[in-house]
């Protein structure tokens, strides 16, 4: 079962959210399958939000667990005043976090999967590839809560309001958030192609 809309969030709108929250309860009364069903629709843009922010391969799989042991153990306290999917997402936020803090480490710059539907041609392959090793080198210069928020936002597509909720802020701190590190993006990328000329 996987409840997505066109975006691929799971639960946006209405029915879609009231099944995922029937799921939810389902879980807090500690049924399986339940679980496993709200994983495997979670599991990939969980993974991908963890991997963003903790730039850690080793870590990442650690969180995601992490996180989905607190969604069997706590689903009860879901009071369905947020969407379930920004639940969860503040639970995996708050659990990188934590594992960071824990870690006490400065990241490295993380190798994202790439997925193609076609074979692109070697030249193509090529510059996909240090585009992806671009980007990958100037988000690892982003603070943590600006590497979230645009993981959240581009890859995830969550709005500020459901941003601020993950991540417990203001509105006005996301879009602050989201102003610096699209100019700190800008001028990354710009210094990192400059030095592979």
């Amino acid at each position: 079962m996987r409840i997505a809309d066109n975006h691929g969030h799971a639960g946006l709108h209405g029915n879609a959210e009231e099944a995922e929250y029937a799921l939810l309860m389902r879980i807090a009364a500690e049924d399986m399958r339940a679980f496993e069903m709200l994983y495997r629709a979670y599991r990939p843009r969980l993974r991908r939000f963890i991997a963003g922010i903790v730039r850690q391969p080793a870590l990442v799989e650690e969180i995601l667990d992490d996180t989905m042991m607190v969604v069997w153990h706590k689903a009860h306290t879901c009071n369905h005043q947020a969407k379930v999917s920004t639940w969860i997402f503040a639970i995996a936020w708050r659990q990188a976090v934590h594992a960071l803090r824990r870690n006490d480490d400065r990241f490295e710059p993380g190798d994202d999967e790439h997925v193609s539907s076609s074979e692109p041609g070697p030249d193509i392959e090529l510059q996909q590839c240090e585009l992806q090793r671009h980007l990958g080198t100037a988000l690892a210069g982003l603070s943590t809560e600006q590497r979230a928020v645009i993981e959240l936002t581009y890859y995830l597509g969550y709005a500020c309001r459901e941003i601020a909720q993950i991540m417990d802020c203001p509105v006005d701190t996301v879009k602050t958030r989201m102003f610096y590190a699209r100019r700190k993006l800008k001028t990354l990328l710009a210094l990192t192609r400059e030095e592979a000329i």
